[in-house]
């Protein structure tokens, strides 16, 4: 039943807890504590709105891999701290492998990303190189996990 209400919560946060209710089948009540305990859980981690990136200005998609000086415990702190506080950034993944970390961002035009790269990513604490991935189309987007 859990799987049924995180499935069409997914779908749509704004569901009314009597349409949801309606949905998975249950009464009003017993579909609102198990909301509830799911939010107290922390499997429902929060509520919010999706927007269209290229309907608020933002043309263009980056993912970008950042390698540090070095990985040192201050200097990965450092780093992950500046990235928190820098609302540009929409995704940071500390990651396996040859590289270190793993960025997203937006941008409005070719202006605006070198503005980024010169003026965000680069003053990053630590950063020695990075190497940008310039997405084309997007196949496929969803924040909807498989259950």
């Amino acid at each position: 039943m859990d799987r049924a209400i995180l499935d069409e919560l997914q779908d749509d946060g704004r569901l009314s807890n009597v349409e949801l209710a309606q949905r998975v089948h249950l009464s009003p009540s017993a579909c609102l504590r198990r909301v509830k305990q799911l939010e107290d859980e922390g499997v429902i981690s929060q509520y919010v709105a999706l927007l269209n990136a290229k309907a608020v200005g933002q043309h263009g998609t980056s993912f970008t891999i950042v390698n540090l000086e070095s990985m040192s415990n201050n200097l990965l702190e450092a780093f992950e701290q500046a990235v928190r506080d820098e609302p540009s950034v929409l995704d940071c993944y500390y990651v396996a492998g040859a590289n270190d970390y793993l960025i997203r961002f937006t941008y409005r035009d070719a202006e605006d990303l070198e503005r980024f790269h010169t003026e965000v990513l680069m003053r990053l604490p630590g950063v020695e190189r990075s190497n940008s991935i310039l997405v084309l189309r997007t196949v496929k987007k969803t924040t909807k996990l498989p259950l």
